[in-house]
């Protein structure tokens, strides 16, 4: 692999102007690696690692900017009053600007090198958020529609014989003013959703071909066969030619085959005895693909590839489960949003995409889950060469429906456009083997025609996992059945043909001082410290391990990698600068390694699993009403828990909607000494709890889920074996309402 890798450090860059010309603009939070962008080496790295030539001209660094309005012509040969760093969306702070605006026009001139005479010359766009008008030297190249895929142009016509060259793009994003794919990003950042994307965020760059090139690779691993199917689509490639590949392995050539006439067509590379990759031996051969005619190249390009498999099929006990190289693999990951403070959906640099993997595979896990959002090629290049499973999102769009409502009607346009980028997707990230499953929706986000389109997304890429809808609206298409539980965990019944797993829980929140977007954060469930986050952190993933032994569990997914923006419930602080739980603690939890975590056993359960018993009033009760002798017999009964439904984590059984509930029970402590007793309590909002008429604990606020709180040493010498009682009062004063208690035994 090291020949081709070779060609990634080597870029040729325009002359541009000096380090004194740009600084970030202040924004609220920065990463380490925001020190490292400079205007004359901004993104070096080759951004097509899958597809390498060794000449190229790097774009990215400064261009001039202006705001524009709706039909504006563009300013061909007129210098532009503002300057942005490509490829920083322009709400950045690493952009240099940090200003919004739905038009810009974007200007730069270049210099073609001179030894790329009497070849032809490709423009590439990384990604540009949304539409994107193409000039060169005044000729309109063409227009792109999509703000996560690739498009290029031939810009050969439009050259100049000599001299400078002029490159304009036009831009024009609505964000959620419009219907397209745009993930997370809104006009009113808030709560999950973030500061959107304008313009040119992914790399810029030139490329000389001859007049037959290879534009395109579409790679298949296929270890049943022992095979990689290969088609290598080309350009104005003669009808009589020879395709030559050459499998690299390490350093040294492994084999090469020669294939005639065979471009455009898939062709079969044998594969015996191959290493297979996976997250534990992340395995990449290298590939290296000519086309030649008459001995003569044509072209050549270097590339990579991996022997994998992955598919739904029985464990030994006849569950269904998926599968990686034809064995079952639990997978646990986060859920990976992709921004960054300082360069929003562009990472400042290479090294700090690398870390956010590196981190990911420290922590213990195995996947990650792209969440509606496409990341550069070089992101997945780590995860391949790394080893990190993906589950990758179609990015969301047009407007959500509510869990349980089924399905939206989207307008032509609307559909075919979702349609049109799902597919530029598949088609843009097909070669790497670290993508397992295609996530076609998101919670019912944009979500129409589910079945038609999870069986198209099957057929086109067959060599994947589809997953109809991530949480919410299951429509019992695809290869999984996908639930979200916050906190949870949760299992849905694995299926005779689909596996279970849960796309989403935990969010356990902790803001982080000095590490925050803003002073506002929250989190799916509060913690107190970095302790307190671990040790919650173990009880869920001890959950999720219960849950793969049954009902049969597949894959779980925790929110998230790191902070984003108000969130605060990532593993990471939003600037990546601090890991806010134990490291090796989560990476042991992430592995199924429970040794060291105290387990919390109900001995005087709770209502979660089952309703419990209680007496209960609504109106205030005598002075004495917490006593074991107090008479309650003119008191309602009824069953655990009392609230309202809809509140966070609460398990309603009955219905209490008034300011006060009182409740009683009396309960029998098994034979045993206790090791460290607890109450288990969910309380919305404040709860004073007694055991036999001694208070044993009281807690301001509220809780969105099931959590043990000490109980006071002079409750706790009432204990007895035999006959005790709880007595709970809760009061409520706005939204949700809900409480329930149990003890349990900490051992």
């Amino acid at each position: 692999m090291k020949t081709w890798l070779l060609f990634l450090a080597f870029a040729t860059y325009p002359t541009l102007p000096a380090r004194a010309d740009w600084q970030a603009a202040k924004g609220p939070l920065l990463t380490r690696w925001a020190k490292d962008v400079q205007p004359d080496r901004v993104h070096p790295e080759y951004p097509r690692p899958q597809m390498v030539r060794k000449d190229w001209l790097n774009l990215n660094g400064l261009w001039q900017l202006a705001f524009a309005k709706q039909g504006e012509e563009p300013p061909l040969g007129k210098d532009l009053p503002e300057r942005i760093l490509v490829p920083y969306p322009v709400e950045s702070a690493l952009s240099g600007v940090m200003k919004r605006g739905d038009r810009l026009w974007y200007r730069r001139l270049f210099t073609v090198p001179k030894g790329w005479q009497g070849k032809r010359l490709l423009l590439h766009f990384g990604a540009v958020d949304w539409e994107a008008t193409v000039w060169v030297n005044g000729k309109e190249l063409g227009k792109h529609q999509g703000g996560y895929d690739g498009f290029s142009f031939d810009i050969s016509e439009a050259l100049k014989q000599e001299g400078e060259q002029e490159l304009i793009v036009g831009v024009w994003d609505p964000t959620d003013a419009g219907t397209q794919p745009r993930g997370k990003q809104v006009l009113r950042p808030s709560g999950i959703y973030y500061t959107p994307t304008t313009g040119i965020w992914q790399s810029v760059w030139l490329e000389p071909v001859a007049t037959s090139y290879i534009e395109s690779l579409k790679i298949v691993p296929d270890l049943d066969a022992s095979k990689l199917h290969l088609t290598v689509h080309g350009k104005n490639i003669p009808a009589a030619h020879t395709l030559e590949v050459t499998v690299v392995e390490g350093d040294q050539p492994r084999a090469t085959w020669t294939f005639a006439n065979d471009v455009n067509k898939p062709v079969q590379v044998p594969f015996a005895d191959a290493t297979h990759w996976s997250p534990e031996s992340p395995y990449l051969y290298g590939l290296r693909i000519a086309v030649k005619q008459a001995g003569t190249q044509l072209d050549e390009v270097e590339s990579y590839c991996a022997m994998r498999k992955i598919s739904i099929g029985k464990d030994e006990r006849g569950v269904t489960r998926i599968l990686l190289n034809g064995k079952p693999y639990f997978q646990v990951g986060p859920l990976d949003q992709g921004f960054w403070p300082d360069g929003l959906y562009t990472a400042p640099t290479d090294e700090a995409l690398k870390y956010d993997i590196e981190m990911t595979k420290t922590l213990g896990f195995n996947m990650c889950r792209k969440h509606v959002k496409v990341e550069p090629e070089r992101w997945y290049y780590w995860c391949d060469k790394l080893g990190l499973l993906v589950w990758q999102d179609m990015p969301s769009g047009d407007r959500g429906v509510a869990p349980g409502k089924g399905e939206i009607t989207r307008t032509s346009a609307s559909a075919k456009q979702y349609e049109l980028e799902l597919q530029r997707m598949i088609d843009g990230r097909h070669n790497h083997p670290c993508i397992v499953m295609w996530v076609v929706f998101n919670e019912g986000w944009g979500q129409f025609d589910t079945v038609r389109i999870t069986d198209w997304t099957k057929q086109y890429d067959p060599s994947r996992l589809a997953n109809c809808a991530s949480g919410w609206n299951d429509m019992k298409a695809g290869d999984v059945h996908d639930i979200h539980v916050y906190p949870g965990p949760g299992s849905p019944k694995p299926e005779p043909n689909r596996a279970a797993v849960l796309g989403e829980f935990g969010g356990l929140g902790l803001a982080t001082e000095g590490h925050m977007w803003t002073s506002k954060n929250w989190g799916y469930r509060g913690t107190k410290n970095k302790d307190d986050l671990t040790r919650k952190y173990e009880q869920l993933l001890r959950g999720v391990y219960k849950l793969k032994d049954k009902p049969g569990l597949s894959a779980a997914v925790y929110t998230q990698t790191t902070d984003v923006e108000t969130e605060a419930n990532g593993l990471l602080t939003y600037d990546r600068a601090v890991a806010k739980m134990h490291a090796e603690r989560v990476a042991a939890a992430n592995r199924g390694n429970f040794s060291g975590v105290p387990e919390v056993i109900e001995v005087v359960p709770t209502s979660r699993e089952k309703g419990q018993p209680w007496r209960y009033k609504l109106d205030e009760p005598p002075a004495d009403w917490f006593k074991p002798d107090f008479d309650d017999a003119t008191w309602k009964e009824g069953k655990g828990g009392f609230g309202t439904k809809g509140t966070p984590g609460a398990v309603v059984r009955t219905e209490w909607k008034t300011a006060n509930i009182w409740l009683r029970r009396d309960f029998t402590l098994p034979e045993g000494k206790l090791a460290k007793p607890h109450l288990i309590v969910h309380h919305d909002e404040d709860v004073e709890i007694y055991l036999n008429g001694v208070l044993a604990a009281k807690a301001e606020g509220f809780l969105t889920d099931y959590e043990e709180m000490p109980i006071s040493p002079e409750a706790l010498a009432t204990l007895k074996l035999g006959k005790n009682h709880l007595a709970v009062h809760c009061k409520q004063t706005t939204g949700g309402q809900y409480v329930d208690v149990g003890i349990g035994d900490v051992k």
